[in-house]
């Protein structure tokens, strides 16, 4: 028997009840008459406090409207059964990015949409960097839960050298080399001692834990009261290009992790798809034994590529302590990794999918933060859970079935 409950048919049958959802909220907490301003501001070669345009729309209007686009995608995918002419999950984010522009629209009578905008690129560095990491270990066959663990260390040993040597690029150089070293524990576990590579990420997620605490304790703090100090890295607005309305402040208006990830991405991409490298690491992890037949040393290239993720993590690690803030804190990194691995499987293992990912859910943390700055019907650590309820979501309801690289997680004997 034909199973009529299909997946695409679930998820419009959710929208369909967030919709009603919405308006019921729409109904019984925004006041008649009342006024949203969406706020974009920065015009090109003007004042930079001076707004491009205010886009005044009416609350409870916009609500509706909003509300019954997403009834009528939902319904689409109800009768039928998914979007010809999208992936099911493109649905999932066109919910989700209504569901995020009513909140934005209820939470204050004016908002800054292109400062919600910059803010979500910068929440997406680390996320975007973890899932780069992975891709570069799951492409080659290695399974890397390990990256919330190397992202924490990462961040820990490279503020400690920032305070050392009194400069935060120097911190930022370590933390990818002691990203680099410990992710070679993992690889020397899985592909030398052939351990379960799961297993393998989370002695390293857990040894990453222990270790950093101590070293908050017993030497951050200790520095930090002998008068060592630094500072984080600094703004940087790129000439003319951070001046465009819009787009400026949304990529050109940035801190150095933030650009590097920004050019990270397409250039990844370009390494995979489109370079020798690429192929041979493509080939390891889809048909090992097809490569070592071409001559591919399937080990050492698995070792290589292992490294470089490290690298990668230690780079998204050096992003929270060295950028975001200048300072440390016990499992600063709050799961970061994990949603990086969200993102890696949204993006169908691509370097590009996964950045639309990582926006997506950083999309969630900005609008969490954002809310919390008002009194919203909601209890604080509701709106707190909001981005990881949409990896959930993304996973469980969105994805499906995601087909990894065959041959990720299998060890390999020449």
């Amino acid at each position: 028997m034909q199973n009529i409950f299909t997946r695409e048919r679930v998820i419009g049958i959710i929208g369909v009840i967030v919709a009603f959802g919405l308006y019921w909220l729409a109904q019984s907490t925004v006041p008649a008459g009342g006024l949203s301003t969406l706020r974009i501001p920065y015009a090109f070669g003007g004042p930079q406090d001076a707004p491009l345009v205010d886009i005044v729309m009416p609350t409870a209007e916009s609500i509706y409207v909003m509300a019954v686009l997403l009834i009528a995608v939902a319904v689409l995918m109800i009768w039928r059964k998914a979007l010809h002419w999208a992936p099911a999950y493109m649905a999932g984010v066109i919910g989700i990015t209504i569901f995020s522009i009513l909140l934005t629209a209820i939470v204050n009578d004016r908002t800054d949409i292109v400062d919600m905008l910059g803010r979500m690129v910068r929440l997406a560095t680390p996320i975007a960097l973890g899932a780069l990491a992975g891709i570069l270990c799951e492409r080659s066959g290695v399974i890397n839960i390990a990256i919330e663990g190397i992202m924490l260390f990462s961040a820990c040993i490279g503020f400690i050298a920032s305070l050392l040597f009194g400069n935060s690029w120097m911190g930022v150089l370590i933390a990818m080399a002691a990203g680099s070293g410990i992710v070679m524990i993992h690889a020397g576990l899985s592909l030398h001692y052939k351990t379960d590579q799961i297993i393998s990420g989370t002695v390293i997620n857990i040894l990453a834990v222990g270790v950093t605490g101590y070293l908050r304790t017993n030497v951050i703090l200790p520095m930090q009261s002998s008068g060592l100090i630094g500072a984080s890295l600094p703004r940087i607005d790129i000439p003319w290009l951070s001046q465009i309305p819009l787009l400026g402040p949304m990529f050109f208006q940035h801190r150095p992790i933030t650009y590097m990830m920004l050019i990270l991405v397409p250039v990844v991409s370009i390494l995979i798809f489109r370079t020798p490298w690429g192929l041979r690491t493509r080939a390891i992890g889809e048909h090992p034994r097809a490569a070592d037949t071409m001559g591919i040393n399937v080990n050492r290239m698995r070792y290589f590529n292992v490294w470089i993720s490290g690298m990668l993590a230690g780079l998204a690690g050096a992003w929270f302590s060295l950028e975001a803030s200048y300072n440390f804190d016990d499992v600063m990194t709050n799961g970061r990794g994990f949603i990086a691995l969200a993102a890696m499987i949204f993006g169908n293992w691509t370097p590009i999918g996964a950045f639309g990912g990582a926006l997506l859910f950083s999309a969630a943390d900005a609008l969490q933060i954002k809310i919390q700055g008002f009194d919203f019907a909601l209890p604080s650590q509701f709106v707190q859970m909001l981005p990881y309820v949409i990896t959930v979501v993304v996973l469980a309801g969105v994805i499906g079935r995601a087909r990894p690289p065959a041959a990720v997680g299998k060890v390999y004997e020449p």
